[in-house]
């Protein structure tokens, strides 16, 4: 079991950008894939991101471009940095390890037109 623990969301306006961080109780190294998600008001979770072990991304259509997941394995942390950020990004943004099905609390980001 791994605990994950999402950091570093708020409020910004649209434009902005926020940094998130995942930071998990042991090492990551072994976790292969690790994945952000978000979950707004009314709607489904969605998958944002993914990162493997070997560093390989994809990113969901509506942030291609925008948003970028990066991992560094020496402080067991995953990284999700937003850019140009818009009012539809808001949500609550989880981090996953794909290989043993944890999620962390999320954490809340909002974005103001």
């Amino acid at each position: 079991q791994v605990q994950l623990v999402e950091s570093g969301g708020g409020l910004v306006q649209a434009g902005g950008s926020l940094r998130l961080s995942c930071k998990a109780s042991r090492s990551i190294v072994g976790m292969n894939t690790m994945s952000w998600y978000r979950q707004a008001p009314g709607k489904q979770r969605e998958l944002v991101a993914t990162i493997t072990g070997g560093g390989t991304t994809n990113y969901a259509d509506s942030v291609n471009g925008r948003f970028t997941i990066s991992r560094d394995n020496a402080k067991n942390t995953v990284y999700l940095q937003m850019n140009s950020l818009k009012p539809e990004d808001t949500a609550v943004y989880y981090c996953k390890s794909e290989l043993i099905g944890s999620w962390g609390q999320g954490t809340q980001v909002t974005v103001s037109s």
